[in-house]
């Protein structure tokens, strides 16, 4: 034992992931150590943070793709909804809105364009009026709701005081509204650099701009930045729902990802594609983006599309010694999932993947774990970045890291780790209780494979606690294995 120890600590030096080639010859040899107890030892002596898979890992050795969990019915989501709504305008928006500096907030909805800010401030139901404005004012201690619509909607009614004018005086009520208020300040959705943030159309401005006139105008201001806060705060009672929206990403996937649906030389990428789609659409759900694949073949080169692996054309066909990867989300409860898994199509006699391969999965994970342990609530994602390619940089690990907010949207308003630096605004934060989607891959190598560079893109979603990240779901450790 503790000539291997020596021999551990004189080669440290070199890459990992070549040394962990070679430890798994050692183990094979000495019959003493498994491959876990290897990796903790070399834990234990050079503070790698390597052993994390073994205790919270997916797809184990003969582990069973678990149920799909018991998903709300419509009439129940409703119900928990609401409830959350009641929450976020009653007690979270005062407060956003007087650290943003915003006295009253209006936001315009058009029939057939939507804000994408509506679904997030009404009940989920259909917002259907020609034009249809949500007024919210600070009136010091509380915050004052107004709704003036086309349609009278019931479930409105225990969110908003409603106002229900003829069309043609729908105009003359928004007024009377903003003067008797008398803000200082008027916060619209423009002005931002997300979709989310510039909901506000062209002629929804001149309809504000020629109703309250001139000197109201004057207190136009944009609503970017508070919209940031608005749709990256999340409210505790929300995890344990989007723990299950996770859940039935991981599910569909791994079905997705088995024998279930590929069957090796005949299955093509359309077909897991549209199979994926079709589940979400058996359960009642939503998707926010088509589910994407990529496939790389030894001996076969991968196209790119600007810095990323290129997605398989729907006639590629599945073969046997394919390392397929498959990036999907879907939405339940008005919250959106981000997932990248991979399988490996096992060749005739294999019984499981390359070594090499599974190295390179293992690369990606340490990336993982050396983003977990720089992040931290109230950091800026650019200094998550920049420290976690450093430390890989000193690890010789050949990463790329483009890792994004999640939760009312699939690529939400807040803090990315991002190669592009800050999208959406670089003194963006963490925040305490948010999503983020564990967006990331790594390059190794591939002996098997003649030295071919193979990509091993990861894709988690997490929430920030007090400690740092934590997976929603456990992530990847080995690969799916299609016979």
């Amino acid at each position: 034992m503790s000539s291997l120890i020596e021999m551990f600590v004189i080669k440290f030096g070199h890459k990992f992931e070549v040394e962990f080639y070679h430890l798994q010859k050692i183990s094979a040899k000495h019959g003493v150590f498994s491959i876990m107890l290897l990796k903790i030892l070399l834990s234990a002596i050079f503070g790698l943070v390597i052993f994390t898979p073994f205790f919270s890992g997916q797809n184990r050795s003969n582990e069973p793709i678990p149920p799909m969990p018991k998903l709300l019915s419509q009439r129940e989501q409703m119900d928990v909804r609401e409830a959350w709504l009641s929450k976020r305008l009653g007690s979270l928006l005062l407060p956003m809105m007087k650290r943003h500096g915003i006295d009253m907030w209006i936001v315009v909805n058009e029939e057939f364009h939507s804000d994408p800010v509506t679904e997030h401030i009404v009940p989920p139901i259909p917002i259907v009026g020609r034009r249809d404005l949500f007024v919210f004012i600070d009136r010091g201690e509380r915050i004052e709701r107004v709704a003036i619509v086309r349609y009278l909607e019931e479930r409105l009614k225990s969110h908003y005081t409603v106002m229900n004018p003829p069309r043609a005086e729908m105009p003359a009520a928004l007024k009377k509204l903003v003067d008797e208020r008398n803000p200082k300040t008027i916060a619209l959705n423009i002005g931002g650099t997300r979709g989310q943030q510039s909901g506000l159309t062209y002629d929804g401005y001149k309809f504000l701009a020629e109703t309250l006139g001139a000197e109201n105008e004057k207190k136009f201001v944009s609503a970017s930045k508070f919209l940031n806060e608005f749709f990256d705060a999340r409210l505790p009672e929300e995890l344990e729902h989007y723990e299950k929206a996770v859940f039935a990403t991981d599910v569909i996937t791994r079905r997705a990802f088995s024998n279930e649906v590929i069957v090796p030389g005949k299955t093509t990428a359309g077909d897991v594609r549209w199979w994926m789609m079709q589940q979400v659409n058996n359960l009642g759900l939503g998707i926010w983006f088509q589910p994407d694949l990529r496939v790389q073949r030894q001996a076969k080169s991968t196209g790119t599309t600007q810095q990323f692996l290129s997605t398989a054309d729907e006639s590629l066909v599945l073969e046997r010694g394919d390392l397929i990867h498959v990036d999907f989300g879907l939405i339940y409860m008005g919250l959106s999932t981000d997932w990248q898994k991979h399988g490996y199509i096992l060749k005739p006699g294999e019984k499981d993947a390359p070594t090499g391969l599974k190295i390179a999965l293992n690369n990606t994970n340490r990336l993982q774990d050396i983003v977990f342990r720089f992040a931290r609530a109230g950091m800026t994602g650019t200094e998550v970045y920049d420290a976690t390619m450093a430390e890989c940089k000193k690890q010789g690990i050949e990463a790329m890291i483009y890792s994004h907010p999640i939760g009312a949207h699939g690529h939400g308003l807040g803090a990315s780790i991002d190669f592009r630096r800050g999208i959406g605004g670089d003194e963006d934060r963490l925040r305490l209780g948010s999503y983020t989607s564990i967006e990331l891959n790594t390059s190794t190598n591939v002996p098997e494979w003649s030295g071919q560079k193979v990509t091993v893109m990861g894709e988690d979603d997490a929430v920030m606690t007090a400690a740092g990240f934590k997976f929603i779901r456990p992530r990847q450790t080995e690969f799916y294995l299609i016979k």
